[in-house]
Protein backbone atom coordinates (compact mmCIF):
# COMPACT_ATOMS: atom_id res chain seq x y z
CA UNK A 1 0.00 0.00 0.00
CA UNK A 2 1.17 3.50 -0.87
CA UNK A 3 0.08 6.51 1.17
CA UNK A 4 -0.37 9.63 -0.98
CA UNK A 5 -0.39 13.03 0.70
CA UNK A 6 -1.82 15.53 -1.73
CA UNK A 7 -4.16 18.38 -2.64
CA UNK A 8 -5.91 19.56 -5.82
CA UNK A 9 -2.93 21.28 -7.42
CA UNK A 10 -1.04 20.52 -10.64
CA UNK A 11 1.84 18.98 -8.72
CA UNK A 12 -0.50 16.87 -6.64
CA UNK A 13 -2.45 15.69 -9.67
CA UNK A 14 0.71 14.45 -11.37
CA UNK A 15 1.09 11.68 -8.80
CA UNK A 16 -2.58 10.76 -8.44
CA UNK A 17 -2.80 10.41 -12.23
CA UNK A 18 0.30 8.18 -12.21
CA UNK A 19 -1.12 5.98 -9.45
CA UNK A 20 -4.41 5.68 -11.29
CA UNK A 21 -2.59 4.75 -14.51
CA UNK A 22 -0.61 2.10 -12.62
CA UNK A 23 -3.80 0.71 -11.05
CA UNK A 24 -2.01 -0.01 -7.77
CA UNK A 25 -3.64 0.31 -4.34
CA UNK A 26 -3.06 3.58 -2.54
CA UNK A 27 -4.58 5.56 0.29
CA UNK A 28 -5.21 9.28 -0.05
CA UNK A 29 -4.44 11.74 2.73
CA UNK A 30 -5.78 15.20 1.92
CA UNK A 31 -3.40 17.99 2.95
CA UNK A 32 -5.40 21.21 2.77
CA UNK A 33 -2.80 23.79 1.83
CA UNK A 34 -5.41 26.52 2.13
CA UNK A 35 -5.51 25.79 5.86
CA UNK A 36 -1.70 25.40 6.18
CA UNK A 37 -1.90 21.68 6.90
CA UNK A 38 1.40 21.28 5.02
CA UNK A 39 3.14 22.93 7.99
CA UNK A 40 2.12 20.39 10.62
CA UNK A 41 4.82 18.42 12.41
CA UNK A 42 3.43 15.10 11.20
CA UNK A 43 3.61 16.15 7.56
CA UNK A 44 7.05 17.68 8.04
CA UNK A 45 8.39 14.23 8.90
CA UNK A 46 7.24 13.01 5.47
CA UNK A 47 7.94 16.12 3.41
CA UNK A 48 10.83 18.19 4.86
CA UNK A 49 10.07 21.02 2.41
CA UNK A 50 6.43 21.26 3.57
CA UNK A 51 5.13 20.77 0.03
CA UNK A 52 2.67 18.34 -1.48
CA UNK A 53 2.69 15.76 -2.93
CA UNK A 54 4.52 13.18 -0.90
CA UNK A 55 4.28 9.41 -0.66
CA UNK A 56 5.13 6.64 1.76
CA UNK A 57 5.58 3.22 0.15
CA UNK A 58 4.98 0.71 2.92
CA UNK A 59 6.25 -2.15 0.78
CA UNK A 60 9.74 -0.67 0.46
CA UNK A 61 9.80 1.76 3.37
CA UNK A 62 10.55 4.64 1.00
CA UNK A 63 9.24 8.10 1.84
CA UNK A 64 9.49 10.71 -0.90
CA UNK A 65 8.64 14.34 -1.52
CA UNK A 66 8.89 16.25 -4.86
CA UNK A 67 6.53 15.23 -7.65
CA UNK A 68 9.23 14.57 -10.24
CA UNK A 69 11.15 12.28 -7.91
CA UNK A 70 7.95 10.42 -7.05
CA UNK A 71 7.08 9.90 -10.73
CA UNK A 72 10.55 8.54 -11.45
CA UNK A 73 10.43 6.25 -8.42
CA UNK A 74 7.04 4.81 -9.37
CA UNK A 75 8.04 4.38 -13.01
CA UNK A 76 11.17 2.48 -11.99
CA UNK A 77 9.40 0.38 -9.37
CA UNK A 78 6.60 -0.77 -11.66
CA UNK A 79 8.50 -0.68 -14.96
CA UNK A 80 5.92 1.47 -16.71
CA UNK A 81 5.61 4.87 -18.39
CA UNK A 82 9.36 5.35 -18.85
CA UNK A 83 11.39 4.10 -21.86
CA UNK A 84 13.66 1.14 -21.27
CA UNK A 85 16.50 2.21 -23.56
CA UNK A 86 19.16 4.70 -22.46
CA UNK A 87 18.38 7.29 -25.13
CA UNK A 88 14.65 7.15 -24.50
CA UNK A 89 15.13 7.50 -20.77
CA UNK A 90 17.46 10.46 -21.28
CA UNK A 91 14.79 12.20 -23.39
CA UNK A 92 12.23 11.53 -20.68
CA UNK A 93 14.52 12.99 -18.01
CA UNK A 94 15.19 15.99 -20.27
CA UNK A 95 11.54 16.88 -20.70
CA UNK A 96 10.67 16.06 -17.11
CA UNK A 97 13.37 18.51 -16.00
CA UNK A 98 11.93 21.04 -18.48
CA UNK A 99 8.61 20.73 -16.71
CA UNK A 100 10.11 20.86 -13.23
CA UNK A 101 12.36 23.82 -14.00
CA UNK A 102 10.17 25.81 -16.37
CA UNK A 103 6.66 24.74 -17.31
CA UNK A 104 5.66 24.33 -13.67
CA UNK A 105 7.40 27.19 -11.86
CA UNK A 106 6.79 29.81 -14.55
CA UNK A 107 3.13 28.92 -14.92
CA UNK A 108 2.83 28.96 -11.15
CA UNK A 109 4.13 32.52 -11.08
CA UNK A 110 1.60 33.42 -13.76
CA UNK A 111 -1.14 32.07 -11.51
CA UNK A 112 0.16 34.21 -8.64
CA UNK A 113 0.47 37.48 -10.51
CA UNK A 114 -2.10 37.25 -13.33
CA UNK A 115 -4.85 35.11 -11.79
CA UNK A 116 -4.81 36.00 -8.11
CA UNK A 117 -3.17 39.44 -8.00
CA UNK A 118 -3.87 41.14 -11.35
CA UNK A 119 -2.77 44.74 -11.68
CA UNK A 120 -0.60 44.75 -8.55
CA UNK A 121 2.73 44.11 -10.28
CA UNK A 122 2.36 44.92 -14.01
CA UNK A 123 6.00 44.14 -14.83
CA UNK A 124 5.85 40.69 -13.20
CA UNK A 125 2.47 39.99 -14.76
CA UNK A 126 3.74 40.86 -18.24
CA UNK A 127 6.96 38.91 -17.75
CA UNK A 128 5.34 35.67 -16.62
CA UNK A 129 2.47 35.84 -19.11
CA UNK A 130 5.07 36.22 -21.86
CA UNK A 131 7.20 33.36 -20.57
CA UNK A 132 4.11 31.19 -20.26
CA UNK A 133 3.26 31.73 -23.94
CA UNK A 134 6.86 31.01 -24.90
CA UNK A 135 6.80 27.70 -23.01
CA UNK A 136 3.54 26.69 -24.64
CA UNK A 137 5.25 27.38 -27.96
CA UNK A 138 8.13 25.10 -26.99
CA UNK A 139 5.69 22.34 -26.06
CA UNK A 140 3.70 22.84 -29.25
CA UNK A 141 6.84 22.42 -31.36
CA UNK A 142 7.88 19.30 -29.44
CA UNK A 143 4.46 17.73 -30.04
CA UNK A 144 4.54 18.35 -33.78
CA UNK A 145 4.05 15.06 -35.59
CA UNK A 146 3.64 12.94 -32.43
CA UNK A 147 0.89 12.19 -29.95
CA UNK A 148 2.96 12.45 -26.77
CA UNK A 149 5.83 14.61 -25.59
CA UNK A 150 8.60 12.03 -26.02
CA UNK A 151 6.73 10.00 -28.62
CA UNK A 152 5.20 7.46 -26.24
CA UNK A 153 2.88 8.10 -23.30
CA UNK A 154 5.02 8.60 -20.22
CA UNK A 155 5.46 10.32 -16.89
CA UNK A 156 6.43 13.43 -18.86
CA UNK A 157 2.87 13.79 -20.13
CA UNK A 158 1.52 13.17 -16.62
CA UNK A 159 3.83 15.90 -15.28
CA UNK A 160 2.92 18.53 -17.89
CA UNK A 161 -0.78 17.96 -18.40
CA UNK A 162 -2.04 19.12 -14.97
CA UNK A 163 -0.30 22.45 -15.49
CA UNK A 164 -1.84 22.81 -18.94
CA UNK A 165 -5.25 22.05 -17.42
CA UNK A 166 -5.12 25.51 -15.86
CA UNK A 167 -4.68 27.23 -19.21
CA UNK A 168 -7.53 29.62 -18.37
CA UNK A 169 -5.62 30.93 -15.34
CA UNK A 170 -2.68 31.54 -17.68
CA UNK A 171 -4.77 33.45 -20.25
CA UNK A 172 -3.87 30.84 -22.82
CA UNK A 173 -6.15 29.97 -25.74
CA UNK A 174 -5.21 26.43 -26.68
CA UNK A 175 -6.43 27.12 -30.22
CA UNK A 176 -3.21 29.13 -30.61
CA UNK A 177 -1.24 25.93 -29.94
CA UNK A 178 -2.98 23.21 -31.98
CA UNK A 179 -0.52 20.43 -31.15
CA UNK A 180 -0.83 21.16 -27.45
CA UNK A 181 -4.60 21.29 -27.74
CA UNK A 182 -4.82 17.89 -29.43
CA UNK A 183 -2.45 16.40 -26.84
CA UNK A 184 -4.35 18.03 -23.98
CA UNK A 185 -7.67 16.63 -25.16
CA UNK A 186 -6.10 13.22 -25.81
CA UNK A 187 -5.01 12.97 -22.18
CA UNK A 188 -8.26 14.43 -20.87
CA UNK A 189 -10.07 11.49 -22.49
CA UNK A 190 -8.04 8.93 -20.50
CA UNK A 191 -10.10 7.45 -17.63
CA UNK A 192 -7.07 7.37 -15.30
CA UNK A 193 -6.41 11.06 -15.93
CA UNK A 194 -10.04 11.83 -15.21
CA UNK A 195 -9.92 9.89 -11.95
CA UNK A 196 -6.57 11.32 -10.88
CA UNK A 197 -7.70 14.88 -11.55
CA UNK A 198 -10.37 14.60 -8.85
CA UNK A 199 -8.00 13.40 -6.07
CA UNK A 200 -8.35 14.13 -3.18
CA UNK A 201 -11.74 15.66 -3.97
CA UNK A 202 -13.89 17.05 -6.78
CA UNK A 203 -13.31 20.78 -7.23
CA UNK A 204 -14.40 21.39 -10.82
CA UNK A 205 -14.91 19.58 -14.09
CA UNK A 206 -11.83 19.16 -16.26
CA UNK A 207 -11.56 22.17 -18.60
CA UNK A 208 -12.31 21.00 -22.13
CA UNK A 209 -9.56 22.89 -23.92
Amino acid sequence: MIDLYTWNTPNGRKVSIMLEELEVPYKVHAINIGEDEQFTKDFLRISPNNKIPAIVDHETGVSLMESGAILLYLADKYGKFLPNDAVGRAKAWEWLMWQMGGFGPMLGQTHHFAQFNPGIAPYAEERFLGETRRLYGVLDKQLEGQEYIIGEYSIVDMACWPWASRYEWQRIDLADFPNVRAWYQRLADRPAVQRGYHIPNHVNEIPKG
